[in-house]
């Protein structure tokens, strides 16, 4: 069948054939990206970006029960198509506001679906939406990703386990497999998001937003083929209480479908990333745009991004104290001060406030008067939250919600969901609810990636899903921690904010790193630490090191406790995925940069035009002459920003840079 062409053209158009098949083409605002639809027998898609394939022709569709479907054999009754341009309002983001700029192509069915397919610049997403009268179930998900050849992708493989169903139980964190299509480990699931290589160094970036009520999206690839398709952990039929502390659930059987969906229904958007080059990947909105706002009713102006000083990946390990530290009075009182002294926002009581074992949160440890610490924090200016294991959370989530409020308690760390089927994705959206009802905040610990939840409940400030910097507690010699960071940005960040818990004072060389459970140490520069502040986007950013360690550390204390932790811009200034990042982020009238190498020493230029007009001076953080050989050397100097805007960024094997960038003139300190 002969298409019609017509170059430059950024509306919807549509050219029925003469037979049954029909197609439509779907152009971005500015006509880089292209989506070609068929309507048949099957729904199928492809993507190209200024010409160059990036996905082939690739078939949606799903099964329904009694017999229904969509997406196979249905009838095409008709189609609409509108063109975008707005912003958006981010109270809690790395930008305050966003241009959500898209063509859009609605695809309306007999069946009683439509397919909805926007494209922006950055990349295109489609869902569908459902008006069926009655209730049903989803038995099944047709999502597949055809690559036009067999591409290097890099695959976030769940860790290894015996069967399938044992990995839809997971912590949806490990480091990421460059591998080809070809050569896919046919016995592993990958969760998203997933990157793939494609042609004249683009990259297409899969995963999904707006996930609200419908399991979570695993990426297999069966036959060595170039083709990834969708797998969705069937719906929860047996479970029992069990995993770590007793405070998990274990799906003991599943049923025969997937989901539980309402009549009218709009499933999660499918989004596919095409970015021209790597820095696109770091300064993505996709995810966030693509996820159902607040409710209108509901007031979130209390929500508070900021720190946290936390106790757990420091093991409580106080010194020159005279007090046993631990899970006590005294050793939280500690942490109070020293939050208190360095203006951070909040303090976290993670695991061993509550009995163990007893799946009661209102079980309080006799060590810990939690009445007597609220008033301590409160006169100090300093909140606090606490960490909650998912079950006992779950278990009476109202009660505890309203009981912990009123004490004074500003948010909880959930923890241990470690999957994403159905009943576990409507956990999160009824947390986030509840929560938000009794105005606490929810950093969700040992879940998956984020979709979009923290635009639609805000007080959602943080998720983990990251391969985070506790992995340094036990990590076996062969982690390279370091060439994942500089990997992140491009992938998992795509997503949304990470729960890495930067901030080690502690730091090594690839030579000199170990292990260490109750005094960890990080792989790479202190400056590299630094700059994780600025790169790595996190509302609820830790200091995951001990108030004793950082003490001892003035300079880097001063820069670490300045840094936002929400922005009102960011530019990503450059980068390559494994190998470097850089990003500039600004706050009032403060500019932050960041940047980022790999195992390799790296001279990097940075264009700083984004600076305008005026004389700028920089305090910068930089790998210390003998870092190579001592990571924690670093060296601190003021220096003036250069007319021309361009400045090197000089970083030792594993290292960083930070700088904050002001007017002259500037009254900030």
């Amino acid at each position: 069948m002969k298409k019609l062409l017509l170059s430059g053209l950024s509306v919807v158009l549509f050219m029925p054939s003469l037979l049954a098949q029909k197609t439509f083409t779907l152009i971005s605002p500015q006509g880089k990206l292209k989506v070609e639809i068929t309507v048949d027998q099957t729904i199928e898609y492809s993507v190209s970006h200024e010409g160059d394939l990036m996905l082939a022709p690739s078939p949606i569709a799903m099964t329904l029960s009694e017999g229904k479907s969509f997406g196979i054999g249905s009838q095409l009754t008709g189609s609409s198509s509108r063109s975008i341009q707005q912003t958006i309002e981010a109270p809690v983001y790395k930008r305050k506001q966003i241009d959500d700029c898209f063509n859009e192509l609605t695809l309306k069915f007999k069946d009683g679906f439509d397919l909805l397919f926007r494209a922006y610049e950055e990349g295109i997403a489609y869902r569908i939406v459902s008006h069926l009268k009655q209730n049903y179930k989803v038995k099944a998900e047709t999502a597949v990703f055809n690559f036009p050849s067999d591409q290097k992708v890099y695959a976030p493989y769940v860790i290894e386990k015996e069967n399938f169903e044992q990995q839809f139980f997971n912590s949806f964190e490990n480091v990421y497999q460059p591998v080809f299509l070809s050569k896919w480990d046919n016995k592993r699931l990958a969760f998203l998001p997933l990157l793939a290589e494609g042609v004249k160094g683009k990259k297409v970036c899969i995963t999904e937003a707006d996930l609200l009520d419908y399991p979570g999206m695993y990426l297999y690839n069966a036959k060595a083929s170039n083709s990834l398709i969708g797998v969705f952990a069937a719906y929860p039929k047996e479970i029992t209480q069990g995993g770590h502390n007793q405070l998990q659930s274990i799906v003991q059987s599943r049923e025969d479908f997937i989901a539980k969906a309402n009549g009218n229904t709009a499933f999660p958007w499918r989004i596919v990333i095409v970015s021209e080059n790597d820095k696109e990947l770091a300064d993505n909105d996709m995810v966030y745009i693509l996820a159902s706002p607040s409710p209108k009713s509901m007031d979130f102006s209390w929500v508070k991004p900021g720190k946290a000083a936390w106790d757990w990946w420091n093991d409580w390990n106080l010194y020159q104290v005279d007090f046993k530290t631990g899970v006590n009075n005294e050793t939280y009182q500690y942490y109070i001060d020293f939050a208190s002294y360095y203006g951070i926002e909040y303090v976290i009581l993670d695991e061993g406030w509550s009995v163990n074992l007893q799946a009661d949160l209102m079980q309080v440890v006799p060590e810990i008067d939690l009445e007597k610490l609220v008033q301590y924090a409160n006169e100090r200016n300093v909140g606090l939250i606490l960490w909650a294991g998912y079950y006992v959370f779950d278990k009476d989530m109202e009660g505890v919600c309203k009981r912990y409020s009123e004490l004074g308690i500003k948010g909880f760390k959930v923890d241990f969901m470690d999957r994403d089927d159905q009943l576990m994705v409507d956990f999160h959206r009824r947390a986030a609810s509840i929560a938000a009802k009794y105005h606490l905040m929810l950093d969700f610990h040992g879940t998956y990636k984020p979709t979009g939840l923290q635009r639609t409940y805000p007080n959602v400030v943080n998720f983990e899903g990251v391969h985070g910097l506790e992995q340094m507690k036990w990590a076996s010699p062969e982690v390279d921690q370091v060439t994942y960071d500089v990997t992140i940005p491009f992938i998992r960040m795509v997503a949304g904010p990470m729960d890495y818990t930067q901030g080690a004072m502690r730091n090594a060389i690839k030579d000199n790193f170990r292990a260490v459970y109750s005094e960890a140490m990080s792989q790479g520069t202190r400056c590299r630490q630094l700059a994780e502040y600025v790169i790595f986007e996190s509302p609820l950013s830790m200091l995951c090191d001990s108030p004793s360690n950082y003490q001892a550390e003035p300079e880097c204390m001063k820069f670490i406790t300045h840094v936002p932790t929400v922005w009102d811009q960011t530019i990503s200034l450059d980068g390559k995925v494994g190998e470097y990042i850089a990003i500039a982020r600004q706050k009032g009238g403060s500019w932050y940069v960041g940047a980022l190498t790999n195992w390799d020493a790296r001279n990097l230029e940075l264009d700083l035009s984004f600076l305008g007009e005026g004389d700028f001076i920089a305090e910068v953080f930089k790998d210390g002459i003998n870092a190579d050989k001592a990571a924690r050397d670093y060296k601190k100097e003021t220096i003036s920003i250069p007319a021309n805007r361009k400045w090197t960024a000089s970083m030792t094997s594993g290292g960083g840079l930070a700088m904050k960038i002001e007017h002259k003139n500037s009254n900030n300190k």
